[in-house]
């Protein structure tokens, strides 16, 4: 019974003294006091990869129609011919523009780019 009341000792025995009470934490403020060593240009992010992706046309198939292609078949998108395709950045959309060759590659010219507050409208 020695040994069971030593094991239990510490369970039952009051606290000496209350835990203090919590006080609110304390972080400096956002308006530039800490930040004061922080660069202020955005050198730092140039390198950051992006995907850039331009969006020729989009259309809905059925399973049945989707088995049937082979060489060959053509796929009618939903983008008319001549219409501006779109260049999306992370898939938001940045700019519009029309396709182009240079040096036998694809490439996009654009003809319209997104303001910022459009697409500040875009996240809402």
């Amino acid at each position: 019974m020695a040994d069971n009341e030593v094991a239990n000792s510490g369970v039952n025995a009051p606290t000496s003294a209350p835990a203090p009470p919590p006080t609110p934490a304390s972080f400096p403020s956002l308006d530039g006091g800490g930040a004061a060593s922080a660069p202020k240009n955005i050198d730092f992010i140039l390198d950051i990869p992006m995907q850039v992706t331009v969006q020729v046309g989009s259309t809905k198939m059925v399973i049945r129609d989707l088995l049937q292609l082979g060489q060959g078949s053509v796929i009618e998108l939903e983008k008319l011919a001549g219409e501006p395709m779109e260049v999306l950045v992370n898939n938001k959309l940045v700019a519009r523009g029309e396709v182009v060759v240079v040096n036998d590659k694809f490439g996009i010219r654009l003809t319209d780019v997104i303001s910022a507050a459009e697409r500040v409208q875009q996240l809402a």
